[in-house]
């Protein structure tokens, strides 16, 4: 389960959730409060690195970058570390990357972390104005795009197993779930 990483009176500022540096690199920072969300196991990593290699391609020929795991900043004092981010192009020296230039996070739901990845990122992510949301179910190799409408995300489209899931925004993509769990 996730859960805070210490206990402390008052909350964590941007400026030290960075300094924690590599030692707690997994470390999401929710207004103010740290969070460890449990280690992704070897398939969720998979499905992850093949998700951002699907969305590559079309991102590069939009004059977009894909990355794993990098720090965005949704707001001060909330930093989160989605499985996929696609962004604009941005300064690769900055230590986080500001939600207005990303274009879509994607996230592998894990069983153990699911509430957080289902609810509280995707109202966080919401927040942001962060235009797309794609959700990787483990449990039911389905793939579900979101978009923002107004303050919330409504469902765009759904692929289960023997499905396609076709993006045309912010990149072009054709997605089959199964080609992203082994």
């Amino acid at each position: 389960m996730s859960g805070a990483i210490t206990q402390r009176a008052e909350p964590w500022t941007e400026e030290e959730y960075l300094a924690l540096g590599d030692a707690f690199r997994r470390a999401e920072l929710f207004d103010g409060g740290l969070h460890l969300p449990p280690a992704p196991t070897l398939r969720h990593q998979v499905i992850a690195h093949r998700l951002a290699e699907e969305l590559d391609g079309g991102g590069r020929t939009a004059g977009l970058l894909t990355f794993h795991s990098v720090n965005v900043r949704l707001r001060a004092a909330r930093l989160t570390i989605p499985d996929v981010v696609v962004t604009e192009v941005i300064t690769l020296t900055e230590p986080a990357v500001n939600a207005s230039a990303v274009r879509l996070v994607g996230e592998v739901v894990s069983p153990t972390n699911a509430a957080i990845d289902l609810v509280l990122k995707m109202h966080y992510y919401a927040a942001a104005k962060i235009g797309w949301y794609l959700i990787v179910e483990q449990d039911t190799k389905s793939l579900r795009l979101y978009r923002l409408h107004g303050v919330s995300y409504v469902e765009h489209a759904v692929a289960r197993p023997g499905e396609v899931l076709r993006l045309t925004e912010p990149v072009v993509a054709d997605i089959r779930p199964e080609d992203l769990h082994t």
